[in-house]
């Protein structure tokens, strides 16, 4: 099935469009690179915002990602000058908004939080004139954390668009702390990348403003090449690969307990475990405590081209999440070839059916995870079969070229994003 192309009807304008991240790029966040280069694939004009600088040095970026990085605005590397002389830009030129964010930035919480809302108000302000100078409009953000709490003081200020992509399900955590009523009632359009993340919205949101929220996937491009299926588990060493944060969400724990079962059983098999972060030292400790030196690789952080090569090289792919959104990476790997074995927690089961795109464990459960790995270490004829299931989900339901043309579309209908007369009506009347 070929990917539907947006095509903007004939009186419109191209869509112009600020982005707003907490960091980018980021090795964990390719999926906005890729949703931010799909954009102008389609003509889309899009400036980049990120408050924090990349997470890796240059050379250890992709050329793409380099390139990227050298026209994003980084918010926190503009320094105390540019804070200033954003500060006096809208005080000059929106001394009603500058008001009004500043009772909205109070608002924000109490004793250290209120400082922590001003300096918020102030990335608000240096996002602002960073938007004015290169007369962009409309604001978008991804993730509804702390950089959608910039993007509702930018519309305090002025009267820009703005829209949020809900991931989950980390806003969900703390909806109160998260102000994430305030932030829907804020936003033009609410992009949530699953089905489950907008039933969360719609559980802590007025039925007036379900309107603004829109199911609309996040994908992977077509063109990745497959990787070679599980075919025995006699001839070579199976390789099984889990990609993600080392990170209590992501289960790598029970991963690791899962494999002991598996050797206590009498399986031969190497897991490759790509990823950094606040578990990592405990994650090493703990397979070392269990005996599997020989069997776990810790391989740290890579970039995208280092992953797609990791997928080539590996048998199957598990992912023993206990909180998540729709993992790319899982998406990725199943696009590759490979068959997966995840949890069918929050948006997962949007994206592989259990038993026919991949196996599903019971969450948090690492018997009954061994039990699914073992399936695919026992049967090549199972392994082939959902590999094949897995690219075919992936190509039909969360293809990115098809995905970002749907999300163009939602962007077309509003008008700061097509930066047409009633937007420049709305900004004079601020």
């Amino acid at each position: 099935m070929p990917a539907a192309r947006f095509v903007p009807p004939p009186a419109a304008q191209p869509l112009r469009l600020a982005y707003l991240v907490s960091r980018y790029p980021a090795v964990s966040h390719t999926f906005i690179l890729r949703e931010v280069t799909a954009l102008r694939r389609l003509g889309a004009t899009v400036a980049v915002a990120s408050v924090n600088p990349p997470d890796r040095r240059n050379e250890q970026m992709t050329a793409e990602e380099r390139e990227e990085a050298s026209s994003t605005y980084y918010i926190k590397q503009a320094g105390p000058v540019a804070a200033l002389g954003a500060a006096l830009h809208c005080l000059l030129r929106h001394p009603r908004g500058c008001l009004r964010a500043l009772r909205q930035s109070l608002t924000l919480g109490r004793g250290l939080q209120r400082l922590f809302a001003l300096f918020y108000l102030v990335e608000a302000m240096m996002v602002l004139r960073w938007m004015e100078r290169a007369e962009l409009r409309h604001l978008h953000v991804h993730f509804a954390t702390a950089g959608a709490t910039v993007g509702m003081l930018v519309r305090a200020l002025a009267p820009v668009g703005l829209s949020l992509t809900v991931h989950g399900p980390d806003e969900f955590d703390d909806v109160s702390a998260q102000h994430l009523r305030a932030k829907v009632q804020t936003a033009d359009l609410v992009v949530c990348i699953s089905q489950f993340a907008r039933s969360q919205l719609m559980r802590l949101s007025p039925a007036g403003s379900w309107r603004k929220l829109h199911v609309c996937h996040l994908g992977v491009p077509a063109e990745l090449p497959p990787a070679p299926a599980l075919t025995t588990h006699d001839s070579a060493m199976p390789q099984l690969l889990c990609v993600g944060r080392l990170a209590p969400a992501k289960g790598q724990h029970l991963l690791l307990a899962a494999c002991a079962v598996l050797q206590a059983r009498g399986y031969h098999f190497q897991l490759t475990l790509i990823g950094e972060g606040e578990d990592g030292p405990d994650l090493r400790a703990h397979a070392y405590r269990m005996g599997l030196g020989g069997t776990v690789l810790f391989a740290g952080a890579r970039n995208q081209i280092e992953v797609r090569e990791a997928m080539r090289r590996a048998d199957a792919f598990v992912l023993p999440s206990l909180a998540e959104g729709i993992p790319v990476v899982l998406m990725e790997a199943m696009a590759s070839g490979m068959p997966c074995v995840s949890t069918p927690v929050n948006g997962i089961p949007e994206l592989i059916r259990d038993g026919e795109d991949g196996l599903l464990a019971p969450p948090g459960d690492a018997t009954a995870l061994a039990d699914c790995i073992a399936r695919l270490l026992d049967d090549p004829v199972l392994c082939n079969r959902l590999a094949m299931s897995g690219r075919r989900r992936v190509r039909e339901a969360f293809d990115l070229d098809r995905n970002v043309s749907a999300l163009a579309a939602l962007f077309s209908g509003l008008p700061t994003a097509l930066g047409t007369p009633r937007a420049r009506a709305l900004k004079e009347a601020a």
